[in-house]
């Protein structure tokens, strides 16, 4: 028997594949409407926006049949959008309507408490009622969001309420009746919890009879004054590019110089590119170390290739395959013409990378160009590689990598009008002051945002590109300071705190973290949402469970690593493959039925 998949045709549908696979379920992917109404357990996952999707749903004649199977009580998962396509509108998308099978309309978040939108990482879950689908599942596992609009926890809502999750205001993060689940965070990314969550589905979906629910199912409603847990974000990110042999490593530069130093005796050929591991086994390691993402950055020239021949996208997939956390991948993630002449938009790019196993694209240099356009004529015209691909797969998978270098300046007025940092006032009350100084001992500096790898200039500043690109449908802002780049000596807190008060979006911090404490400060000090670091996880100067034990120390709510690896694989247990035998058939068989 098969769990049947809804492929709509956007969001990260490999992720989920391959987690099923690896809870041991055989897939078929649905194509029509009678294969809807004939599904014996349906999973609808989705990234994107809700306009578009409901669009795909209406022109392919899915609607009706979609209601009448949720309807008629059959085995229902409903992920992100396939949860919130289940309502009657979204704000999102104003004037289309949704399934109507829930009641409500879809909100954005407001913003309470500071609160970034959209949110994106990992929050802790609120039982509301009994569920064999929380078998396993502890009171501190945190689970992976990714969203920018939720559903209230209304009185007409709260019947259907299986979980729900604070940020910033409370809201339903996952609803269930029967045999109908659906929720807003994503399973298939959510590491060993997650894999347990599905797995939970498809046990009950599968069975003729339900369960007995177990002890811990029945855990007591908390009171409606109690919160979640919402967490900081450890990212492990890799430079990867070709080696003069052609093969793909993962490496690390001083300032971007990513070749050794030349020994004193000097000689051709001694310069080699620094190789500090393969990119999917590196990657793997640092998920099992409880990595939150993983963060893949193409640094090499291959980006001009085919997309039918583009070696990243083979990383992606192949690290899909066994890594159940957020994989973001950047560089050449823009439209191109490859050697053979063949036309590509930034759009099918990021397409490509969406279904290999990505579940968000970096843009880099491309979106300086837009930014500085969008600068001068303040008008969206839905044309730009950010508004593109955010359009069809939601803001929230689209991040925009900055990185901004120090122009130090003796005055506001030597500034140009350019947005200024003080680097003798502290970054944190009550802290000591920055201590940064420029070559003359300045204190005052703007930050030029650079392109090509930090080799040229752009003529705007980090904090007009910041509410630039957020205004054009960035979801995430990754902010590389070029003069701590691989100096381990800490993140430029002044920046990063600058960037966070000017825009509503989230921020990472990159560049420059060397110990755990680094981690607290850039916390206490700016307030962003996910530190990333390279070189001191590749050179195991200090392992990221490390770092979150620190962070835990110190105050900082982070994923918990108490199980056995918190990004690990889960296996179901010996019960559940005995409950899933003669059902599943271990292995993945995708039945790719062409529409």
């Amino acid at each position: 028997m098969r769990v049947s998949v809804l492929d709509y045709g956007a969001g990260n549908v490999a992720s989920l594949l391959n987690a099923l696979a690896a809870i041991g379920c055989e897939v078929e992917s649905i194509a029509t409407a009678e294969e809807i109404a004939n599904a014996r357990v349906l999973i609808f996952p989705g990234v994107g926006s809700f306009g578009a999707c409901m669009e795909v749903l209406e022109k392919r004649g899915w609607m009706a049949a979609l209601r009448a199977y949720v309807r008629a009580d059959k085995p229902y998962f409903g992920i992100c959008l396939g949860l919130q396509t289940l309502f009657e509108a979204s704000e999102e998308s104003p004037g289309v309507a949704g399934l109507g099978l829930l009641p409500g309309t879809v909100a954005r978040f407001e913003g309470r408490n500071n609160r970034a939108v959209p949110q994106i990482g990992w929050n802790t879950l609120h039982a509301q009622q009994p569920s064999h689908m929380l078998e396993g599942v502890l009171d501190d596992d945190a689970v992976y969001f990714v969203h920018s609009f939720r559903a209230g926890l209304t009185a007409a809502l709260e019947p259907w309420a299986l979980t729900t999750t604070d940020y910033g205001e409370k809201y339903v993060s996952s609803v269930q009746r029967g045999r109908v689940v659906a929720c807003q965070f994503h399973p298939e990314k959510s590491g060993a919890v997650g894999l347990r969550i599905l797995s939970n589905f498809v046990r009950g979906a599968l069975a003729d009879t339900p369960a007995p629910l177990p002890p811990s199912a029945h855990r007591p409603r908390p009171p409606r004054s109690a919160s979640t847990k919402y967490c900081k974000r450890v990212i492990a990110c890799m430079d990867v590019r070709a080696n003069d042999n052609g093969d793909l490593v993962v490496t690390k530069g001083d300032q971007y110089d990513v070749r050794e130093k030349a020994p004193a005796s000097g000689g051709a050929g001694e310069r080699e590119v620094r190789n500090l591991g393969k990119p999917v086994a590196l990657a793997k390691t640092y998920y099992e170390q409880g990595a939150d993402e993983i963060t893949f950055l193409n640094i090499t020239g291959f980006r001009d290739c085919p997309l039918t021949d583009t070696p990243m996208i083979d990383v992606i997939r192949e690290a899909s395959k066994e890594i159940f956390v957020p994989l973001t991948v950047g560089g050449g993630i823009r439209g191109f013409v490859d050697a053979k002449g063949v036309r590509s938009t930034a759009l099918e790019v990021a397409n490509a990378y969406f279904r290999a196993g990505a579940d968000k694209v970096s843009i880099g240099s491309d979106a300086v160009d837009v930014a500085r356009e969008y600068l001068r004529t303040r008008t969206l015209d839905g044309s730009t590689s950010i508004e593109e691909i955010s359009h069809v797969y939601g803001r929230q998978a689209v991040v925009v990598s900055v990185d901004p270098r120090r122009k130090w300046v003796r005055s506001a007025a030597a500034a140009d009008g350019h947005a200024l940092v003080d680097h003798s006032k502290p970054p944190l009350s009550g802290s000591k002051p920055g201590g940064l100084r420029g070559p003359d001992g300045e204190t005052l500096c703007w930050y030029e945002c650079t392109v090509q790898g930090g080799r040229k200039g752009s003529g705007i500043d980090v904090i007009q590109l910041a509410t630039a690109v957020e205004a054009l449908g960035c979801g995430e802002l990754l902010v590389n300071c070029i003069d701590h780049d691989g100096q381990n000596d800490g993140y430029d807190l002044q920046l990063l705190k600058s960037i966070r008060e000017a825009v509503g979006i989230p921020v990472i911090a990159s560049s420059g973290a060397g110990t755990p404490q680094h981690f607290v400060d850039v916390f206490e000090a700016s307030g962003v949402e996910a530190g990333l670091a390279a070189s001191i996880f590749h050179r195991n100067l200090v392992s990221i469970s490390e770092v979150k034990s620190h962070l835990e120390a110190h105050g900082t709510s982070v994923r918990p690593t108490h199980r056995a690896g918190a990004g690990s694989t889960w296996r179901p247990s010996a019960v559940a493959l005995a409950v899933l035998a003669g059902a599943l058939a271990v292995g993945l068989v995708v039945a790719s039925r062409r529409r």
